[in-house]
C-alpha cells in the first residue's frame, strides 16, 4: 500500500474516488464546499434533500458527479463540529475506508484530514489516517486453507490531502503511521498465530527477521543451559513441564550515542498457558495463546523504532516459554531461586508470568537503563478493574508513569494508573521463602506489580498490564496490537 500527500483542491483530483467530509446538519467544510462549487451544487443538493445528514460515521456513495475529475465521491459524516475530536476522526476514517472497500476503486484521495479534530496537527492527522487504514484493512488469513478475499487490498495508492504549508508535517505523519501500523499488525499476527506455530523458537525467528532488515538492531538468544548458568531459576521453573525449549531474547537498538542510557522494554512471552499444575478451566483456554502479547509488543516496537530511525537506545528483552503440566512441572509449594538471589514460594503455578518477568527484569539491570517498562498479559483482575478500554499502569516513578499516561492519551491507546505501596507488599509474605508468587484474591493486579517491583532496584520502572487490552474475546476474537501505539509514542517523545 502506498500513501501519498496531495496539496491540490478536491475538484482537481484524478483519483478513482474522493472521500469528502460533511458535518451533521449539512455543513460543508471548505474542501467539500470547493468540490461542490465545481459540481454546480450537486453535493449540497444531496444534503439539503435529506439523503445524507452528516452523522458521525455515515457514508454515501455518489457516482459520476458532473464537474469533478474523480468518477466517484464518498461523503463521510463527521458528526457535530463542536464535538469533533480524534475519536470522531478515527470513526469517520474507518467508515470511509469501509465504504471504499465495498467499492471497486483501486485508488482514492481522502480530504477527511483537512478538518482539524481537537488536539491534532497535520502530522497527527496524517499519522492517524495511515494507522486507521492499516488497522481497518488488517485480516488474519494465513492459517486458512483458502484465504477469504480482502476487498481493502484492491486499493493501491491512498492520497491524503493537506494544505501546502502542512505538506512536510503530513509526510512525517505518514512515515510514523506506516511504521506504527505495520508494527501493530506484526504484534497482531504473532498474537493470532496458533501456539503450535508461534512457539518460543518462532519468536526468536521473528526477532532475527527484524534484525536482518535493520542494521541497527542486534539480537542475542540465550538458551536453557545458559539460563541455568545465569541463575534464572524462576523462568526455568515455569518451562519445566514443557517439551518446547524456552528462549531468552535480547534485542538491542542503538540510535544514539553509546553513552546514553537505554530504555529497556521487557515483554512476557508465554506462548501457551495451561496454568501448569494449577490447571486453568477448559472454556476459553484456547485464548491463552495470546499470553505472549507482551513479547509480540516488544518485537513490534523494536521494528517500529528501527524503521523510524529514532535517536534513542532501546533494549528489548523477551523471556519466552510455555507453561504446561507434566511429570517435571513445578508444583504448588515448590521454592525456587531467582536470578536476583531472592527465593520464591510458588503457591500457584498459574501466576507464571511474574516468574519469567522477574528474571528478565534482573537481567535488564545489566544495561544500566534510564527506565524499564515491562508489558504483560498478567492478571485477570486487571480485566475486571479496567475492562478492554485501558491498560493497567503501575510503577515506582511518577515522572515515568505520567509520561506513559500522556503517550497513551496522545496515541488513543490509553492506560490508567493504579496505586502501589508497601501495604500491598505485605500480602506477598511467605513463611518459607523471601516472597510468595501470589498475594490472595484481593488487589490481584497490584500485588502482581508489587512482586515485580522487588526486582528493579532503584531504576525508574513501570509495569503495563495488558490482559484486558491485548485481545478481544469471542465471537470477534483476535489480537488488537495494543499497546504498540502507546510505547512508540512514548519513545517518539523522548
Amino acid at each position: 500500500m502506498r500513501f501519498q500527500v496531495t496539496t491540490g483542491p478536491a475538484s482537481r483530483q484524478r483519483s478513482g474516488c474522493l472521500l469528502l467530509p460533511v458535518y451533521s446538519g449539512g455543513t460543508l467544510p471548505p474542501a467539500t464546499a470547493e468540490a461542490d462549487r465545481a459540481a454546480d451544487g450537486a453535493i449540497r443538493a444531496v444534503v439539503k434533500g435529506g439523503d445524507f445528514r452528516g452523522d458521525a460515521g455515515e457514508t454515501l456513495l455518489l457516482p459520476k458527479v458532473a464537474g469533478l475529475a474523480c468518477p466517484r465521491v464518498i461523503l463521510v459524516g463527521l458528526g457535530d463540529p463542536n464535538r469533533f475530536d480524534r475519536r470522531a476522526y478515527r470513526k469517520a476514517l474507518r467508515a470511509g475506508y469501509a465504504a471504499l472497500a465495498r467499492g471497486t476503486a483501486t485508488e482514492a484521495a481522502s480530504f477527511l484530514g483537512t478538518e482539524v479534530p481537537r488536539g491534532t496537527d497535520a502530522c497527527r492527522r496524517a499519522r492517524v489516517a495511515v494507522e486507521s487504514w492499516i488497522d481497518s484493512s488488517y485480516r488474519f488469513t494465513v492459517m486458512k486453507g483458502k484465504p477469504a478475499p480482502n476487498g481493502a487490498v484492491r486499493l493501491k495508492p491512498l492520497d491524503l490531502a493537506a494544505a501546502s504549508r502542512d505538506a512536510a508535517a503530513a509526510r512525517r505523519g505518514v512515515e510514523q503511521g506506516r511504521a506504527i501500523g505495520t508494527a501493530a499488525s506484526l504484534a497482531r499476527d504473532l498474537g493470532n498465530l496458533p501456539p503450535n506455530v508461534c512457539t518460543p523458537t518462532y519468536l526468536v525467528d521473528q526477532a532475527r527477521a527484524v534484525a536482518r532488515r535493520h542494521r541497527k538492531v542486534r539480537v542475542q538468544v540465550i538458551n536453557e543451559p545458559e539460563m541455568e548458568r545465569l541463575g534464572m531459576g524462576a523462568l526455568l521453573a515455569v518451562t519445566a513441564g514443557s517439551a518446547e525449549p524456552a528462549r531468552f531474547i535480547v534485542m538491542r537498538y542503538q540510535g544514539a550515542a553509546a553513552s546514553r542510557a537505554p530504555v529497556a522494554l521487557v515483554g512476557k512471552g508465554i506462548t501457551f498457558d495451561t496454568g501448569g499444575i494449577s490447571l486453568k478451566p477448559g472454556p476459553q483456554m484456547d485464548e491463552m495463546k495470546y499470553d505472549m502479547s507482551g513479547a509480540g509488543t516488544v518485537i513490534a516496537v523494536m521494528q517500529a523504532v528501527a524503521e523510524l530511525a529514532l535517536p534513542v537506545n532501546v533494549v528489548g528483552i523477551v523471556p519466552t516459554c510455555e507453561n504446561m503440566p507434566g511429570g517435571r512441572a513445578t508444583r504448588p509449594g515448590d521454592i525456587v531461586k531467582s536470578m536476583s538471589g531472592q527465593t520464591i514460594e510458588i503457591l500457584n503455578t498459574d501466576a507464571e508470568g511474574r516468574l519469567i518477568l522477574c528474571d528478565a527484569l534482573t537481567y535488564s539491570l545489566r544495561f544500566k537503563p534510564a527506565a524499564i517498562i515491562d508489558i504483560a498479559t498478567l492478571t485477570g483482575a486487571c480485566v475486571v478493574a479496567l475492562g478492554k478500554v485501558r491498560s493497567g499502569l503501575l510503577g515506582n516513578s511518577d515522572r515515568l508513569a505520567n509520561d506513559l499516561l500522556a503517550a497513551g492519551e496522545a496515541a488513543d491507546d490509553p492506560a490508567w494508573r493504579l496505586p502501589l505501596g508497601d501495604e500491598y507488599m505485605d500480602m506477598l509474605k511467605s513463611p518459607f521463602a523471601d516472597v510468595a508468587n501470589i498475594g490472595g484474591r484481593d488487589a490481584g493486579t497490584i500485588t502482581a506489580a508489587a512482586f515485580l517491583s522487588r526486582f528493579v532496584g532503584n531504576t525508574h520502572w513501570a509495569h503495563l498490564d495488558i490482559a484486558g487490552t491485548a485481545w478481544v474475546a469471542a465471537p470477534q476474537k483476535g489480537s488488537t496490537g495494543r499497546p504498540v501505539g502507546l510505547l512508540v509514542e512514548f519513545l517518539l517523545n523522548r
